[in-house]
């Protein structure tokens, strides 16, 4: 068995995998940005393949697509073209003071700053690159909802999926580490094509509501929103013209914040 991370290293493979053909997640990124009035130059962190980005962009906004790996930028670059693609570590990234209106972090990307340095760093990267008023769009895992929830851990998860003639399957293990308040991920990829087995491991950080609430008040920034859906995840999926929800109870969590003008 080898190491890796099987969708990250292959970026074409991770769209065959996690399709988003009528593009939810920047769509639902988009709506936020109209509804709390952003303005128009944006920053996605943690923008994978493009796909939102390039949404963005097409909405008519100047955005800036920051990814840790070079293998989705490249990809990004040449599938999803018109924001401009660099690379940055969403711990700590560093732009030109205020150069946007917006920061937008999908797909529980956040939740890879795993201790408070790194959730500390991010915000204050955010706080430092954002104009007076510009918003914090953030969709992610929910950490309230392993609260007394075991549905998720009790079981591997088998899926499979087919790409260029090649059958994959994935068989994925998760389990709350409770002192580092992590949610870990053990996953297994086969393929039929005689290929060795993969083995990923991987991490999210699980932030409750309240703890949220708190940090980001510390950096400056005020809640404007907070629920667990709709969203571009969620179960029905977010559709065009539906509010922001007000439960949060569900495993998805959907921020918008706006920095203060004295954040």
């Amino acid at each position: 068995m080898t190491s890796g991370n099987l969708l990250t290293d292959n970026p074409e493979l991770y769209e065959a995998r996690f399709p988003d053909t009528e593009r939810l997640a920047g769509r639902w990124a988009a709506d936020c940005l109209r509804r709390y009035g952003s303005g128009p130059r944006v920053l996605d962190i943690g923008c994978g393949t493009g796909r939102d980005a390039a949404y963005l962009h097409g909405t008519g906004r100047s955005v800036v697509g920051a990814d840790l790996s070079e293998a989705m930028l490249t990809y990004a670059r040449t599938h999803h073209p018109g924001p401009s693609y660099v690379r940055a570590d969403l711990r700590r990234f560093r732009f030109p003071a205020r150069s946007f209106d917006a920061v937008v972090c999908l797909d529980s990307a956040l939740l890879y700053c795993h201790t408070n340095d790194d959730l500390d760093g991010f915000l204050a990267s955010c706080r430092r690159s954002l104009a007076p008023g510009g918003l914090l769009v953030a969709e992610m895992r929910s950490g309230a909802f392993f609260l007394g929830r075991t549905e998720l851990l009790d079981a591997p998860v088998v899926r499979g999926f087919d790409w260029q003639g090649v059958a994959y399957t994935s068989t994925t293990t998760l389990h709350v580490d409770r002192a580092a308040q992590l949610l870990r991920r053990t996953r297994v990829w086969t393929a039929d094509d005689g290929s060795a087995p993969v083995e990923q491991r991987s991490a999210w950080r699980l932030l409750l509501p309240q703890e949220l609430r708190y940090v980001l008040a510390a950096h400056g920034f005020e809640v404007l929103a907070l629920h667990d859906g709709p969203g571009p995840r969620t179960e029905p999926a977010w559709q065009e013209g539906d509010a922001p929800g007000t439960r949060l109870d569900a495993d998805r969590l959907h921020l918008v914040a706006r920095l203060t003008p004295t954040g």
